[in-house]
């Protein structure tokens, strides 16, 4: 999910955090990096220009016409959810903390059961362009549109905010471009695919960066293993081995040496306290199921069975590259860690801990190589922001002009032509906060997107798909609780109290508001619902039997109508 997402959704690695508080130092210029960058923008931009010769309609825009194929989406979705920060954070992580890393990348993943299980044939059955048309599908549409517009707009903006400084100062680590050159390029190029190209251009952005970074991490698992006779046994007890050096190096006597490289292979190092470990596992299992721009792509496969093959293959390439982390993790330790040509006159790695990965694939494949994991890591910001972009866009044309203001009477191309002035003015906006935030840690703002996502979207689209006695009200007032809630406990956290704002000793203890919030969402929405004994309340719940047939059969689902 992005220059952020996973890696730094509740604590980030310490480099990667400083690449996003401004402490990272513009590199010399990486001229293979940038080459391979421009091939790619000139192939997705090519790509943009066929894409726009077939984007005609709203739908053409925002759903590709729903002419993507499951194979096709469940690959565009796994590159919009696997970004550069999951590549190098992560990977950050395990070079640090070892096995813990593992865990911590597991969570990202199991989030998709849900999606497959519950929502998946749901969605595509009910939907037509975003996840509000889900969410409001019984309801008085302008109440519960207008909620999911607001939530859809903070997770976008949050996130787009981080994506931008992440942008902005990765580049200048990895390509060494200034930061606002880097800035206004991601944010131009973003705007290109999304105005021209809409969801088409933005899906096959997202399925060759896919391919790029999969391929790209594929050839370093697999050169690593194969200094090991591709055994993980043996990369793992060699990097045990590096661990304890490097302990013992440090002053740590024998006994001490040895306990801390074997740390590397348990768990214990990343979350200290059982509340913090819950909060955390809710925001990611929970958040992933109500990003709204993951959830926008259930709507451009042609039916529910193609919309299942999504979530399953997204889930397999999802899986398959956290795999792959693992491997690279620990292959940093072994052939990284201990050679002086990536490390600085303090022993730590150059140009900070999450370079870990980067200097493994100079160590693997030189020059040629790390500009090529260079450029994959710009392309994968430019896959993602474009997603946001468009999921954003969305909201505003099709959930607030269309349905709210235009009360379903804005013809297709009057919705095109707002979802395109909203593009422009995203993306803008975009730009001068990430130049704004340059010198700001805003590794928060990824956590309360998904804080925000969890607690708001995901308690009311599982509860107007599956609760009969859900209303308008419970859906548009419980939500917004839950979301307000999670902003709440986020500023109140040592996160942004104490680090932020400069406050002592901070209200709300924990970093994640997840384990608070999301209960507050869902008990919000059922007490409003069960009290709710308005005119409308009996229609919301008459219109479940509707509602549940045409989810789980599929029929009307290609009716040329909106709900």
């Amino acid at each position: 999910m992005r220059v952020i997402a996973a890696a730094l959704l509740i604590a980030p690695a310490p480099a990667l955090a400083d690449a996003l508080t401004g402490s990272t130092q513009q590199q010399p210029t990486n001229w293979v990096a940038i080459g391979m960058f421009g091939l790619f923008v000139l192939l997705t931009l090519w790509i943009t220009k066929a894409a726009a010769a077939r984007t005609r309609t709203a739908s053409d825009f925002y759903t590709a016409g729903g002419g993507i194929t499951g194979f096709q989406n469940g690959l565009a979705m796994a590159g919009d959810y696997m970004s550069a920060a999951s590549f190098l954070g992560i990977s950050a992580q395990i070079f640090v903390d070892g096995y813990d890393g593992l865990i911590y990348s597991t969570g990202f993943l199991v989030g998709w059961p849900i999606l497959l299980f519950l929502m998946a044939e749901r969605l595509r059955n009910l939907g037509k362009y975003t996840f509000a048309d889900v969410a409001s599908y019984r309801f008085a549409q302008p109440p519960v549109r207008s909620f999911a517009a607001g939530s859809t707009l903070l997770v976008v903006s949050f996130y787009l905010i981080a994506q931008m400084v992440g942008a902005g100062q990765l580049i200048k680590l990895l390509f060494g471009l200034p930061y606002s050159y880097a800035v206004i390029v991601v944010g131009v190029l973003m705007m290109l695919y999304v105005l021209f190209g809409g969801m088409r251009a933005t899906t096959w952005v997202q399925i060759i960066k896919a391919v790029m970074l999969l391929s790209g991490a594929t050839f370093m698992a697999v050169s690593v293993l194969a200094q090991f006779g591709f055994s993980p046994e043996a990369l793992f007890a060699r990097a045990v081995e590096v661990k304890t050096g490097l302990a013992a190096a440090d002053g740590a006597n024998a006994a001490d040496a040895a306990v801390k490289g074997r740390a590397i292979m348990g768990p214990g190092g990343f979350i200290k306290d059982p509340v913090s470990g819950l909060s955390l596992g809710l925001a990611l299992i929970f958040g992933t199921a109500g990003l709204p721009h993951i959830l926008m792509r259930f709507f451009t496969v042609p039916d529910a069975k193609e919309a299942r093959k999504s979530v399953l293959w997204a889930t397999t390439w999802i899986g398959y590259f956290y795999i792959l982390i693992f491997i690279i993790g620990f292959g940093a330790i072994v052939l990284v860690a201990t050679d002086s040509a990536y490390l600085d006159a303090d022993g730590a790695l150059r140009g900070g801990g999450n370079m870990a990965a980067m200097h493994l694939a100079h160590a693997i494949g030189g020059d040629l190589f790390l500009g090529f994991i260079s450029a994959v890591a710009f392309a994968t910001i430019l896959a993602v922001v474009a997603g946001l972009t468009l999921s954003g866009a969305s909201a505003v044309s099709h959930d607030l002009y269309a349905t709210v203001v235009r009360r379903g009477a804005a013809s297709s191309a009057d919705e095109l032509r707002v979802s395109r002035i909203t593009t422009l003015a995203l993306g803008t906006v975009a730009i001068l906060l990430g130049i704004a935030f340059e010198k700001q840690n805003v590794a928060f703002m990824v956590s309360l997107a998904f804080a925000l996502a969890a607690s708001g979207n995901f308690p009311v689209l599982i509860l107007s798909l599956l609760w009969k006695g859900c209303t308008t009200r419970g859906a548009a007032w419980g939500g917004a609780i839950g979301l307000l809630t999670a902003f709440a406990l986020t500023v109140l956290s040592p996160a942004i109290w104490e680090k932020v704002l400069g406050l002592a000793d901070a209200p709300f203890p924990y970093s994640s508001p997840a384990l608070f919030s999301v209960p507050a969402g869902f008990l919000s929405i059922w007490l409003i619902s069960l009290l709710d004994r308005g005119p409308r309340a009996a229609i919301d719940k008459a219109g479940y039997a509707a509602q549940r047939i045409r989810s789980e059969t599929g029929v009307g689902a290609h009716a040329a109508s909106d709900h």
